[in-house]
């Protein structure tokens, strides 16, 4: 999801004019959940989307009406509009979009510059917008006092609640004029060992909104694997050199990958010894009961040495390093979605 914020920063840089749709609430079976997001460019250029392809021709058209005159509109689509069955929403479900125009003007192109600071360096935020034709952003710190903000009280109250979030999304107030897009921190994923599977899964996370870092004290594997998608930190060191710079909490997800059990015991002593969201090793049956064996002498009862996930993944019978990523996602994913 947040790609689509840097799509929209190249083309501020590049003074394009521009819309900006974005689903603000769904009711019933909705395509794409509330905070997605689709770019409008005056030349007819799309990127992202606000549905299953649903309802985008009508975004687009009014779109365009936002860019020529600068008033933001409210969309709304439902089965018992004749509109949206034109548009092929039969899902059973309705979406409301919100459309506006690009940040004008230096206070504006200053607050999306904020909200762009936030999302690179993985801080909670929460970005505000009237619901008016003026359209009038401001964006919210998690760190900061949300009474410093000449907002609504009920908006300030919400604003206090909201910093426990940890899905991202957006929501109308309950008097519908006011949006309140939520940027929690993403996950992290503590990743043991440098390989393709490893790569592989770091592009993979990366694109479900998890903060990569990988560990793994053999300098020449870290430097030599190829990654498509550079993990967001890499350490050049043993886990227990490193690992007390994060959480280690219920935010926080580790996978140990690198088959050398002076690595991968080394971590596991100080994860499990700690409330993880997910812990999982990679390895066969065999290979783990020697890894429990190691675990036990070292003075693990079985209760913290069940907190590991091995052999680690869904099981799609996969083949490979892409397909066994695949699978090690969908555990993470998993574990995520049960918090």
């Amino acid at each position: 999801m947040r790609e689509i914020y840097d799509i929209a920063d190249e083309w501020l840089s590049a003074g394009r004019t521009f819309a900006i749709a974005r689903v603000i609430a769904t009711w019933g079976s909705s395509p794409r959940p509330a905070g997605s997001m689709m770019l409008v460019g005056n030349d007819g250029t799309l990127a992202g989307s606000v549905s299953g392809g649903c309802v985008e021709g009508a975004v687009v058209k009014t779109a365009k009406e936002v860019m020529a005159d600068g008033k933001a509109r409210r969309l709304t689509f439902g089965v018992a509009d004749e509109t949206a069955w034109s548009f092929g929403l039969t899902c059973g479900g309705s979406v409301s979009v919100w459309v506006e125009r690009a940040p004008v003007g230096d206070e504006r192109i200053s607050q999306w510059n904020k909200l762009l600071k936030t999302i690179r360096q993985n801080q909670f935020s929460v970005w505000i917008t009237k619901l008016d034709e003026a359209s009038v952003s401001s964006i919210w710190l998690g760190d900061s006092t949300p009474d410093e903000y000449d907002l609504p009280s009920p908006i300030l109250s919400r604003l206090r609640q909201l910093t426990q979030s940890t899905r991202p999304g957006a929501e109308v107030s309950e008097d519908g004029n006011w949006l309140l897009q939520v940027f929690p921190q993403r996950s992290q994923l503590l990743i043991i060992g440098a390989s393709h599977l490893t790569a592989d899964l770091v592009e993979l996370a990366s694109r479900f909104d998890f903060e990569t870092i990988v560990i793994d004290p053999r300098g020449a594997f870290a430097e030599h694997t190829r990654f498509p998608v550079l993990p967001d930190q890499i350490h050049h060191a043993y886990p227990s050199e490193v690992l007390d710079q994060f959480a280690l909490d219920r935010s926080c997800f580790a996978v140990v990958l690198s088959h050398d059990p002076k690595i991968d015991d080394n971590a596991l002593q100080i994860l499990l010894r700690k409330s993880l969201a997910y812990v999982g090793a990679l390895g066969s049956k065999a290979t783990h009961e020697k890894r429990k064996s190691r675990l036990k002498q070292a003075g693990f009862g079985d209760v913290d040495i069940e907190k590991i996930e091995s052999p680690i993944g869904v099981n799609i019978g996969a083949v490979g390093a892409r397909e066994i990523a695949l699978s090690i996602l969908g555990s993470l994913i998993r574990a995520r979605n049960s918090k």
